[in-house]
């Protein structure tokens, strides 16, 4: 048999002499090398300790307080399991080579180095002269960083080459591979957040699948510009496909974990222009949310702020909900806004509400929270049958993916919802009324906007 082709990179080494292994749950003991610790020691990725994976999550699920560096040290195990696996497909391996393994190894367990504290609330919000943070992660690989010296002196690695997996475009064959490895429909940053996020909240939804099963199912696909699985693996991409299904639907999108993040998101949107977005961008999460209450205080986003940070807990509540199964023709209009004009949309709706009501309701009272434009990855990958010589899309073979492929993914998990401050509900029209007022907000907002439909 001849020798693995990764055999002598250090972290997938069968030789026991290397020492040392890092424990995470749920019962993982990781390689844990020498040149990996120094990475992990630097100041740069210690920084994720102090940001959560989950962010306003744990207003629902107390126990969601886990952070992006336990996070980062799942997905680096995940990335060695799957270069150890895809290795024995000697097509892989005449593709990528041992330093481009190397280079995925590093941006597995860098993956998260550009984000900042409540990253994906702030990035949907789609706001001009935003980066995203796998672009951000530049500032953490400079020419002045711990982490610069590591990758040079412990790994010859270039940042650029860490940078290129992670936010290039390119047509080369081994960084594509890699990238899909990294961001793609089974690739390992999913596999480790649908088992990391479902244990933290305590639920079982995104542990019921079988992820040795599919790992050990993984091969090059018949282009050999992603991943495919083997026959064997079906069943198990299935049940990862349901689990994802499942965790958006009563984890992600929960009715109570989106009150808290559209707060969030209104928030910002109020204070953002008056705080320094690049030093916040490099803040631990406390830092952070010191920042905006101090920057909210006295402003309407105060009572925001202070009903998600202060001491007592108060939320919005869930008023109206649109989806492709409740008025999907106002679902549609209000899930294209872009987020400007849905703030408008709902600054329109809260001064017809008190018309209605008869009382004072501030703008930030009513908040209408609707699904970023960009939607989720397409689970799209070919299984292979080896009696017929042939790989088949999942989707062909599948009723399940099927059947959640033609119901767009999207439009099913992620709901319009129309949220209010708790203590104004009793002023609240019934459904019928409310939704005369939305469509005429709606109607107004389209009017007004630059950028009409």
């Amino acid at each position: 048999m001849s020798p693995h082709p990764y055999a002598e990179i250090p972290e997938l080494s069968t030789d026991s002499s290397q020492p040392g292994v890092i424990r995470v749950p749920v019962e993982q003991d990781i390689p844990f090398t020498a040149r990996v610790r120094r990475l992990v020691d630097t100041a740069e990725f210690q920084r994720l300790r102090q940001i959560t994976q989950l962010a306003l999550a744990s207003r629902v699920y107390p126990g969601a307080v886990h952070s992006r560096f336990e996070h980062a040290l799942g997905v680096y195990h995940n990335a060695l399991r799957y270069l150890w696996q895809l290795g024995s497909d000697p097509r892989f391996a005449a593709i990528v080579s041992p330093h481009d393994a190397q280079v995925l190894i590093v941006a597995a367990l860098l993956h998260d180095i550009g984000h900042w504290p409540f990253c994906h609330p702030i990035e949907d919000l789609a706001l001009p002269g935003m980066p995203p943070h796998e672009t951000y992660a530049a500032e953490f690989l400079g020419p002045n960083s711990q982490l610069t010296a590591v990758l040079d002196e412990d790994w010859g690695i270039a940042p650029h080459e860490i940078l290129e997996v992670l936010t290039g475009q390119s047509s080369d064959p081994s960084l594509c591979l890699r990238q899909s490895i990294l961001s793609g429909p089974i690739d390992i940053d999913k596999m480790d957040y649908l088992n990391r996020d479902s244990q933290h909240c305590g639920v079982p939804y995104g542990r019921n699948f079988d992820r040795s099963r599919l790992i050990s199912s993984l091969i090059l696909n018949e282009q050999q510009d992603g991943l495919a699985l083997t026959s064997k693996g079906r069943t198990a991409a299935e049940m990862m496909v349901f689990a994802r299904y499942i965790m958006f639907s009563e984890v992600y999108w929960h009715h109570t974990v989106r009150a808290a993040t559209t707060m969030f998101a209104r928030a910002f949107f109020e204070i953002h222009a008056a705080v320094d977005l690049r030093d916040m961008f490099r803040m631990t999460e406390p830092e952070m949310i010191a920042t905006m209450c101090e920057a909210a205080a006295d402003t309407p986003a105060h009572s925001l702020t202070s009903g998600l940070f202060g001491a007592s807990r108060r939320l919005h509540k869930r008023l109206r909900e649109y989806s492709v199964f409740q008025n999907e023709g106002m679902y549609r209009r209000l899930r294209q806004m872009s987020y400007p004009d849905l703030v408008a949309c709902s600054n329109r709706l809260a001064a017809r509400l008190a018309e209605h009501g008869g009382s004072e309701l501030q703008p930030v009272d009513v908040l209408i929270d609707a699904p970023p434009v960009h939607r989720e990855v397409e689970f799209k990958v070919d299984i292979f049958y080896s009696d017929d010589n042939e790989f088949r899309p999942l989707r062909d073979v599948s009723p399940i993916v099927a059947s959640m492929s033609n119901t767009a993914f999207d439009d099913c998990v992620k709901r319009v919802r129309i949220c209010v401050a708790e203590d104004r509900l009793p002023d609240m029209p019934p459904a019928e009324r409310l939704d005369e007022l939305v469509a005429e907000c709606v109607a107004d907002q389209v009017k007004a906007s630059p950028h009409p439909e």
